[in-house]
């Protein structure tokens, strides 16, 4: 008898977290589609990605039994083994290093949350006793957190509730990968009037509807921030009233913006004086505006800075925490992520923590990529002896991909949960077959912008014996005798993350979504979580742990790499549009949307080096050299080469997935330098050349 059942759920493909509606006929999957019932956000998706989430669950090369490596590395040759040996083996190794050298020798490599997988790996790290957690934070998110727990005590988001009549979308693609606006409120808003910045290299989709586009090079947007500031202050386009009675610093900026002139930030930034003076006169002249900082801020030594920058930018225009401006949210009412870390019940030793240099990192629970490489290759201050990665590609998503190939050659023991087989996975000793988030219960709490919880009820069985990751990492703490900081079943702890929220899993399987609130706290009723109740931008915390205590015109712009007879041209990125970060090549629905790696240019440019569109060239810098496929793009300065990410092929078995053929990461550089507040790394901006392949 056939049977058909509608689940309503939620996509984690991309940061939209689109509601949607899974079919299922039979136990199978057969349909994921937009759920437009139930008035949740269901996003437009340009690529719909979402739509591959069948062939994605029903692909036939998924990984679905652990597997032990019984060849050379990376040779391909593998043994099926029960689950009970796999972790008993993976237990062994960690108990034995823990025992002879320290629970730090053995690391955690984390990608992008999805459900409670993140959160599952942190709490198991606490337990075991690393510090050492590696996570994308670096160069993603850690920089912009930081910035608004200095300056305001908090982050903020752009306001959905009431929309800005101004919005700033700079380094945010939100059309294809989202950000702290929904895609449907910024079409909605568009369409009511709301007028429209973008800030990016690149002339994105979103872009051609902007009404000023502004094409900075590529890793200087410290200084245009700064350049901005020095508009605003000079032309007296800030906000006097809240300048004077809720800010502190504002005459030691305003003294620092003398030090340099618009010609410097012309030459620092590329960008016309005349712009910089628009948007400044467009951005504090039109109230209420939002501006959104997106991932494409990242990925320089001076992100933090700039950050803040950015952050003091929203602060004395008027537009902070006020309606159709950028807001602050109280999270919905779930378990703290620090306390289900156990953060302060075991607190860890972060003077044996790698990175622990980057102060801002130790406080936000992470090592920065290349301090966990860089340990293993040089064995300083010591060498880490096994890693457990989980949610994560490391030679395809760390900077310096020959550097982490060298690292991963040399580890005693590495472990990687995956959903298909990998360059990295490849490389593995122990391979464990993860569940999707279809295939299990769970809660996702990622994006935090949106101080969001949301359920991910289970859809459908998983294949073969794949497992959930919190899943592993629960029954493994069991095996390792910390079976008293986890559960039974992994699903109890559900239960402990909804807790305050005094409601069940199950019960809130029926609820779907808890939001964050909007409440518009007025400075006088405490709205910023700063030592002074003020915005700070000059922060007594920062100098006093021996950094900048406001953003300093030095850091952003000397730090800027230059370009040479060499090497004569700048490369930079971007999220491949068509894929999520360097995963889902093997599914044939997007290969078909994007079926190679393709570097764009200037048709000027590729004039001048006798290129043409549709060959494949080399892109080189001082690191290594790959090759893509050339497309023109009119729009890009002719100076600008932009390269497309996460590229490595599953229909090439060989030689790992032709890892190196195509990777980003073997241009990219992991320091130093660093930002010395995060660990920050450049993987923008770089000096390159193109010639035909």
């Amino acid at each position: 008898m056939k049977t058909r059942e509608e689940i309503l759920t939620f996509c984690h493909l991309c940061c939209g977290r689109c509601s949607r509606k899974a079919t299922v006929e039979n136990g199978k999957l057969v349909d994921w589609d937009r759920d437009l019932e139930s008035g949740l956000p269901t996003e437009w998706c340009p690529m719909k990605k979402g739509s591959f989430v069948v062939e994605i669950l029903n692909h036939p090369d998924r990984l679905k039994y652990p597997l032990k490596r019984i060849g050379a590395k990376g040779e391909g040759k593998w043994e099926r083994i029960s689950w009970d040996e796999a972790l008993d083996t993976i237990a062994a190794k960690f108990k034995e290093i823990k025992e002879k050298y320290g629970p730090e020798y053995v690391a955690l490599g984390l990608g992008e949350p999805k459900g409670m997988e993140f959160a599952f790996a942190q709490r198991f790290a606490t337990a075991f006793g690393t510090p050492n957690v590696a996570t994308p934070a670096h160069i993603c998110g850690s920089s912009a957190a930081g910035a608004g727990a200095f300056t305001f005590g908090t982050g903020c988001v752009i306001d959905e509730k009431n929309y800005p009549r101004l919005i700033v979308l700079w380094g945010c693609n939100m059309i294809h990968t989202s950000g702290s606006m929904r895609r449907e409120s910024l079409r909605e808003a568009l369409i009511k009037g709301t007028k429209l910045i973008v800030i990016d290299p690149k002339q994105i989709d979103i872009a051609k509807r902007a009404d000023l586009w502004i094409r900075p090079r590529p890793g200087s947007d410290g200084a245009l921030a700064l350049g901005f500031l020095k508009a605003m202050i000079e032309e007296k386009l800030y906000d006097k009233k809240f300048v004077a009675n809720w800010t502190v610093g504002f005459d030691e900026l305003a003294e620092h913006v003398k030090s340099f002139s618009f010609e410097d930030v012309e030459r620092a930034t590329w960008v016309p004086r005349e712009q910089i003076l628009q948007f400044a006169r467009m951005y504090a002249g039109t109230r209420p505006a939002a501006l959104k900082a997106g991932n494409g801020v990242d990925g320089t030594v001076n992100t933090f800075q700039t950050y803040r920058a950015i952050a003091i930018m929203r602060a004395i225009s008027g537009n902070l925490n006020v309606p159709g401006g950028d807001v602050f949210v109280t999270a919905a009412p779930f378990t703290r992520l620090g306390h289900f870390f156990l953060l302060k019940e075991l607190p860890r030793d972060r003077k044996k923590a790698l990175g622990g240099q980057f102060k801002w990192a130790m406080r936000d629970n992470y090592i920065p990529y290349q301090a966990m490489i860089k340990a293993i290759i040089e064995e300083k201050p010591y060498p880490i002896k096994a890693v457990f990665f989980v949610l994560s590609n490391p030679l395809h998503s760390y900077p310096n991909a020959s550097e982490v190939y060298q690292a991963l050659m040399k580890l005693d023991f590495m472990v990687v949960s995956e959903i298909f087989m990998t360059p990295t996975a490849a490389l593995a000793d122990i391979v464990l077959p993860a569940a999707t988030g279809a295939e299990h219960d769970a809660l996702g709490y990622w994006p935090g912008w949106y101080g969001e919880i949301r359920a991910y009820p289970k859809v459908v069985d998983p294949p073969g014996e794949c497992w959930s990751d919190a899943k592993m990492i629960n029954e493994l703490a069991k095996k390792l005798g910390l079976g008293k900081y986890f559960w039974e079943d992994e699903e109890e702890a559900l239960d402990e993350m909804l807790k305050p929220s005094s409601v069940t899993y199950q019960e809130f399987k029926r609820h779907r979504i808890l939001k964050a609130k909007i409440e518009y706290k007025r400075m006088e009723e405490g709205a910023l979580g700063t030592p002074s109740k003020k915005v700070e931008i000059y922060s007594k915390r920062l100098e006093e742990m021996g950094y900048s205590p406001i953003p300093r015109w030095e850091e952003v712009s000397q730090r800027l790499y230059q370009i040479s007879e060499e090497y004569p041209l700048l490369l930079t990125n971007a999220k491949e549009e068509a894929y999520v970060g360097s995963g889902y090549r093997h599914i044939k629905g997007l290969r078909a949307v994007k079926s190679e790696p393709a570097v764009e240019v200037h048709p000027e440019m590729a004039r001048k080096y006798h290129l043409k569109e549709g060959e494949w060239v080399y892109i080189e810098t001082r690191r290594g050299r790959i090759k893509q496929e050339l497309r023109f793009d009119p729009n890009l300065d002719p100076r600008v080469v932009f390269v497309a990410f996460g590229w490595w092929f599953p229909e090439e078995p060989t030689g790992l997935y032709e890892w190196k053929k195509a990777n980003l990461n073997i241009l990219t550089e992991s320091g130093p330098p660093y930002d010395f507040v995060t660990g920050g790394v450049q993987i923008k901006g770089i000096p390159c050349r193109l010639y035909k392949a």
